[in-house]
């Protein structure tokens, strides 16, 4: 299976990654500090399925322990650029092809994203942590401290059918993660570039949608056309999941 977003398995497999982006934490500091209680605006926390889920011994690799920011006020939202005429029942074995390329001839420690959803409308757990903290992930080069990186599983070019159970499901994740720092999906938010390889040189504030588009973070075109487009709903979406006002 040719995945255009997971990067090189095995040889004879070119797998590119949708956006050279997806880079590497750095900078934080191992934190054992439990998640903040909840305020304001908080959403029902959704179905997520575990690592375990996707992992198997042949995959796994030796990994480092997590690494964790305060608190999570803005998540990304991208593409992984493969088929997307899977059946969900391979999503599974998918995300290992997505790890294994990451890890393998990339040498991330981990999976880049924090979560992946596929077209039915399942969550899974991407990066190891534990998915109610914030764990820094490597989804979104420059911005990886504070957010989180939810990778829609397929491709959302211009003219894509995006499903409606995938936009239902990342609304309900993201408004359940940013409800945790009470913080609204429609608001913008202030983030600190950490690498100059971003859209934005190292040591820049930015205003970001606290839902945004990778494509507002790093110079790429993910998450897609298609998907792009649909990001104002998901916004109203996951607003009022959280029990805000219109």
């Amino acid at each position: 299976m040719l995945l255009g977003c997971a990067p090189g398995l095995a040889a004879g497999l070119a797998l590119v990654l949708c956006a050279e982006g997806i880079g590497a934490t750095v900078g934080a500091a191992v934190r054992a500090d439990p998640v903040r209680p909840a305020v304001g605006h908080q959403a029902p926390r959704p179905r997520i399925l575990p690592r375990s889920a996707w992992m198997d011994d042949d995959t796994r690799r030796a990994q480092p322990p997590p690494r964790y920011d305060d608190r999570v006020v803005a998540v990304f939202v991208h593409h992984t650029d493969s088929p997307n005429g899977y059946d969900c029942a391979d999503v599974p074995r998918i995300i290992r092809y997505l790890y294994a390329g990451q890890t393998g001839s990339r040498d991330w420690d981990d999976i880049g994203y924090n979560f992946l959803v596929d077209r039915c409308g399942t969550i899974y757990e991407g990066r190891a942590g534990g998915v109610d903290r914030p764990v820094t992930g490597a989804h979104t080069q420059g911005f990886n401290h504070r957010t989180a990186g939810i990778a829609a599983l397929g491709t959302f070019t211009a003219g894509v059918p995006v499903p409606k159970a995938m936009t239902d499901a990342i609304a309900a994740l993201a408004a359940w993660k940013l409800g945790l720092s009470d913080t609204d999906p429609r608001t913008q938010v202030r983030l600190t570039s950490s690498n100059s390889h971003s859209r934005y040189a190292a040591g820049t504030s930015v205003a970001f949608p606290a839902l945004a588009g990778h494509n507002e973070g790093y110079m790429t075109s993910c998450p897609g056309a298609a998907l792009t487009a649909r990001l104002p709903e998901i916004r109203q979406l996951a607003a009022r999941l959280q029990g805000r006002n219109p």
